[in-house]
């Protein structure tokens, strides 16, 4: 039997990788969304929580405590330094989440996916068997984030917060295209899965990454 397999998943915003995760999940992998643990850690009570609003102040919250993930949104990608904050709070629990669960998932010998947005931009690089960046093109993107509310100006600034798209799919060790229909999307995702398994069956440890 092959040994299990873990895989980063990163891409731009609005590029699929969501949509990825769940396809796996269809096939048996475990997969961890690091924006779903950010939700977790930034409910009322946590530490995570008490620093966003000592640092942003209760402008940022909804009437009934929580954060207001939007209002926050809005608040950092108009200010480099003041997401440059907010990342410093949140980012080293959530990374702190998803290491315990990928050496659980390993000790389990469970194949097993992390979703991460900023992955290369944190330096995220050591912990992977590969990684794999969801690409999209900017038109998609652009119609495909408006159909959930978002604006132009809006996604543009999101996008000029990450590193460019084609620096991640140049870093990654496979680019996944989305540039079709959902079922293109999840036969070429799990072809893709396939592919890796049998590539990287024969070799043994962590991926390094320079």
């Amino acid at each position: 039997m092959s040994r299990s397999l873990t895989v980063g998943i990163t891409g731009g915003i609005g590029c699929g990788k969501t949509e990825v995760g769940r396809i796996l999940q269809t096939i048996g992998v475990s997969v961890m969304d690091a924006d779903d643990v950010a939700r977790q850690l930034m409910e009322p009570g946590s530490d995570v929580y008490a620093a966003v609003v000592r640092e942003f102040g209760k402008g940022v919250l909804l009437a009934d405590g929580r954060i207001d993930r939007g209002r926050l949104a809005n608040v950092v990608f108009a200010d480099a330094a003041r997401l440059a904050r907010l990342n410093a709070i949140v980012h080293p629990p959530v990374r702190q989440a998803w290491r315990r669960w990928v050496a659980e998932q390993r000790e389990r010998g469970h194949d097993a996916a992390v979703i991460i947005p900023l992955l290369f931009e944190i330096g995220e690089t050591r912990l992977w068997d590969a990684v794999i960046c969801v690409s999209c093109p900017p038109e998609l993107v652009l119609r495909r984030l408006a159909a959930r509310g978002m604006s132009e100006s809006e996604v543009r600034r999101r996008m000029a917060a990450q590193m460019p798209l084609e620096e991640k799919r140049r870093r990654a060790d496979y680019v996944l295209e989305n540039d079709g229909t959902l079922e293109k999307l999840k036969s070429e995702t799990i072809s893709l899965w396939r592919r890796i398994k049998q590539e990287r069956s024969g070799s043994h440890g962590q991926r390094q990454v320079e």
